[in-house]
């Protein structure tokens, strides 16, 4: 069966809809199928229906996706709550311990994400797993940083995704790798992505599983639990009687 390839973290200009148009055909030509763009949390449902109109023209399918940049646990809690059935990809960018944990414990985050460079101020360590490993939680990797970076930063930053890979596989929390790329010449092929993966010792099998089937999964799970039909998991509506 042939692999269905996701970034599910492109980050353009939402009101520039050149750069959007140009990001999704570039996408297309590098063989990915799915995409998802991080979108303001008052984006419209009419901008997003011409976001995917706009991929449906490459042949591609659209993920909406929110980054959530909470301050304390009390603001991305509230904003879970009001965001979860907007959007079909909820991440939560972790800039503090505190936002870190309490994301990891909620079952309503999709993606754990550590924007910083700097190992101190990521979060992702063994306490942070085992929470993600009960709930639905995956480490998001963004790969723009390796070509971003140079010399000593890039080793930094190199020996860091090395440490959180390895604690995710150890608790089993599933790994996301996207681009995270803002323009066009940031975005690499899926198996470049891959490639690239083991630079933090993730084995080709899981590299591979990382741009696919685990991104894949988590929108199939959540276009469910978003259609009108769903009641819980593994519950939904077949038809509705009269004394329904």
């Amino acid at each position: 069966m042939k692999r269905v390839y996701s970034d599910l973290h492109l980050c353009p200009n939402v009101r520039n809809g050149e750069q959007i148009k140009q990001m999704m055909q570039k996408a297309s030509e590098l063989g990915y199928t799915l995409v998802a763009v991080s979108l303001p949390q008052n984006f419209s449902e009419q901008k997003i229906q011409e976001m995917r109109d706009i991929c449906k023209i490459t042949n591609m399918d659209f993920v909406s996706r929110v980054d959530l940049k909470p301050r304390r646990g009390y603001d991305l809690t509230r904003s879970l709550r009001q965001l979860r059935r907007r959007f079909e990809i909820v991440a939560v960018m972790c800039e503090s311990k505190h936002v870190a944990r309490q994301a990891a414990k909620d079952r309503r985050t999709d993606l754990l994400n550590f924007p910083s460079y700097n190992r101190w101020r990521r979060f992702f360590d063994k306490a942070e797993a085992e929470l993600a490993s009960n709930t639905l939680a995956s480490l998001e990797v963004d790969v723009t940083p390796l070509l971003i970076l140079e010399n000593r930063e890039r080793i930094k930053f190199l020996s860091v995704l090395r440490k959180e890979v390895a604690i995710a596989e150890d608790f089993h929390v599933p790994i996301i790798i996207s681009s995270g790329a803002s323009n066009e010449l940031y975005m690499r092929g899926p198996r470049e992505v891959a490639a690239l993966a083991s630079l933090f010792d993730l084995d080709k099998l899981s590299a591979k599983k990382a741009v696919s089937e685990n991104p894949m999964a988590i929108v199939v799970r959540n276009r469910q639990k978003l259609n009108s039909k769903f009641v819980a998991p593994g519950i939904r509506v077949i038809r509705r009687g009269k004394g329904c």
